[in-house]
């Protein structure tokens, strides 16, 4: 017989560490660009190429920051529910597959039957409290809706 795991509701924020991943991959481009412009002897093309490519990673970085969702991430012991200030009633059913996990931060990818679907970055420090219980229910085995219906 299978067991869930027991209900957790925990709390999803804006990730420090996904924001140093940006800035990363900024600095990064700044490193490949000044390179490209000093190996090009600052040719006009390059220069204009460059200041392109620093501008585009940093409005990727800035709306990749703005566009991550806020909010709490609900296992009820039977599913998934992600409620938020833009959507308060987390009725639609989710799953929940882990895309990296780096033991503080987990990197969770969730998906609804109608293929909606959320990047969320859980960590450890938004309510350690609790993280022990996220990890045991992300991890474990979840029955489905057609083993409550009929056991085995």
């Amino acid at each position: 017989m299978k067991h869930n795991a027991p209900p957790v509701t925990y709390p999803l924020r804006r990730s420090p560490f996904q924001a140093l991943i940006y800035g990363v991959v900024w600095f990064a481009v700044l490193a490949v660009v000044v390179s490209w412009i000093w190996l090009s002897r600052h040719s006009s093309m390059a220069l204009i190429f460059g200041i392109g490519a620093l501008a585009l990673s940093a409005l990727a970085g800035i709306f990749g920051m703005k566009s991550s969702p806020i909010g709490q991430l609900v296992w009820d012991g039977q599913c998934w529910h992600w409620e938020s200030l833009a959507y308060q009633v987390g009725t639609a059913e989710y799953e929940v597959f882990v895309a990296a996990d780096f033991q503080h931060i987990v990197v969770l990818h969730i998906k609804n039957h109608a293929n909606a679907s959320l990047w969320l970055w859980a960590e450890r420090g938004a309510f350690p409290e609790r993280w022990l219980d996220l990890r045991r229910a992300i991890y474990s085995p979840h029955r489905t809706t057609a083993d409550v219906i009929a056991p085995a």
